[in-house]
């Protein structure tokens, strides 16, 4: 969770706080099997979320977490982990939730897995089973720059699943080009797979790949991709012009700056011009 909240409001500190000082706000009604599922979270893994509270008098109003608040009361539990919040009125528990991306959850499930076994974690969070959002068998399939930057949540789960239907130095090759081209999308990577050499693809049993699509969709990923690499070319050449340049405006100006002349009279006459000359000159050399 992030230490600010967005809207006027704002989250001040973190503060575990005596449950005796807490305050309900609003009585909060739920189904049975929430409850429940609610229940066997906090007994299981703990406090994951801490109660968003508003001071009070000498207690703490609580604006979030009623219902964990219960059943912590319930628990015999003393003293509960709070963030304190600045504004009373207009808050709404949405402000303080963030969706975790795929990556984010599998790595939560492994973490939790140092200490709990699977099913008190799928028990916990009302699941039949975790090993399906763990993605093992995804990730034995990917080179290892490609996992790391999936963890890293610079690749999506759909990115990497098309990945799968290349060779894993073929997948390194593709996250190089994503890199250097700024774009990790779902389309730049469907194109450099339809790119791929059969050489280099991975064997489908049968399954329908990105490069066995109907001759449409082929050509409207070659055309994105080509556009894509347009556009790098063209950003390539205009720096590689402006490198060019820079250069010999450099020689220009040290030229100039060292004919005594010259330079006593744009220090006389255009002192700010001879700055600016002399600061092109010092940020080559430094």
């Amino acid at each position: 969770m992030n230490g600010n909240g967005n809207g006027n409001g704002k989250l001040v500190q973190g503060l575990d706080i005596p449950i005796v000082k807490l305050v309900p706000r609003s009585e909060r009604k739920v189904s049975a099997k929430d409850r429940k599922r609610i229940e066997a979270s906090l007994r299981a893994v703990g406090l994951l979320e801490p109660l968003v509270v508003y001071p009070l008098d000498d207690d703490y109003e609580i604006l979030d977490g009623v219902l964990r608040y219960q059943i912590l009361l319930e628990m015999g539990v003393e003293t509960v982990p709070c963030l304190l919040w600045n504004q009373r009125d207009g808050f709404t528990s949405n402000r303080m939730v963030n969706q975790l991306s795929p990556a984010q959850e599998m790595r939560m499930l492994r973490k939790s897995l140092e200490e709990l076994d699977e099913k008190t974690i799928a028990d916990a969070f009302g699941m039949a089973g975790i090993s399906h959002r763990l993605n093992s068998g995804l990730q034995k399939k990917l080179e290892p720059t490609v996992n790391k930057a999936f963890e890293a949540g610079k690749l999506t789960l759909q990115c990497v699943k098309e990945l799968t239907h290349v060779k894993p130095e073929r997948q390194a090759e593709i996250l190089k080009l994503m890199d250097s081209c700024k774009d990790h999308s779902i389309t730049f990577a469907k194109g450099m797979v339809l790119k791929t050499p059969a050489a280099k693809r991975t064997k489908t049993n049968s399954i329908k790949t990105p490069w066995s699509q109907a001759d449409a969709k082929k050509s409207d990923l070659l055309k994105k991709l080509q556009e894509a690499e347009q556009q790098q070319d063209f950003y390539s050449g205009l720096y590689r012009q402006y490198t060019t340049n820079l250069l010999k405006l450099v020689i220009y100006v040290r030229s100039l700056l060292a004919n005594p002349r010259v330079k006593e009279y744009l220090r006389e006459h255009h002192p700010l011009e001879l700055e600016a000359f002399e600061q092109v000159i010092n940020s080559t050399e430094k």
